[in-house]
């Protein structure tokens, strides 16, 4: 596809929710339909933007809270002005694991330096762009958790409190809540099928239009 600005996709959701699976199938989805788009990530998605990623997932790492946000901000400028933003301009779709919303749900919920002030430091930074849809994987964060123990050692934030991410879940729902334009709440405790089925759906609308 190479008319017109192209649609911005991201998944959301918590550790163990499946988004690395469902990712892959939204990109299968998005092939069969003869869409160019661009898969990356966040923190990540340039060569800054993967070493502040290392920096802030070491797993023996420490740094203030703060400064793990000031990071992830960093890494979203970048990412938006020489990946997502070119590629949207050049009629490409982008699907991005990971945006905005887990900033405002891990930085501004999770570590508890608030909501708004996450919201207002993007503002500041220029960070403007919203995605055209969100898929937000949802299941309770202990069964999410187990998932994700089984896969090896945690990061740095994989190995916060329940509680931590307890908060994060909530601030991920309210984003549900007032953005329901954008933000499709996906039940990813549901068989594998079910799942996929959700994300299809959420995503045929767009995939019509083109």
């Amino acid at each position: 596809m190479t008319e017109g600005r192209g649609k911005f996709i991201t998944l959301e959701g918590l550790e163990g929710v499946g988004k690395t699976t469902n990712r892959q199938f939204v990109e299968a989805l998005l092939d069969d339909a003869d869409i160019s788009f661009v898969g990356t990530r966040e923190p990540g998605g340039t060569p800054l933007g993967e070493s502040l990623r290392e920096l802030v997932l070491a797993a023996d790492g420490q740094m203030q809270d703060l400064t793990e946000l000031l990071l992830m901000t960093a890494s979203r400028v970048e990412h938006i002005a020489n990946v997502i933003e070119p590629a949207l301009a050049a009629g490409q779709w982008v699907l991005c694991d990971r945006f905005l919303d887990a900033s405002i749900a891990y930085q501004g919920a999770g570590r508890q330096l608030g909501v708004e002030r996450v919201a207002e430091l993007h503002r500041l930074m220029g960070v403007t762009l919203e995605p055209d849809l969100t898929l937000l994987l949802d299941m309770p964060v202990e069964a999410g958790l187990e998932r994700m123990a089984a896969r090896g050692t945690p990061d740095r934030i994989e190995r916060e409190a329940l509680a931590f991410f307890e908060r994060a879940r909530q601030a991920y729902l309210q984003q549900a809540v007032m953005a329901p334009e954008r933000v499709v709440v996906v039940d990813a405790g549901k068989s594998l099928d079910d799942v996929q089925e959700s994300v299809r759906q959420a995503l045929q609308p767009m995939l019509e239009r083109g």
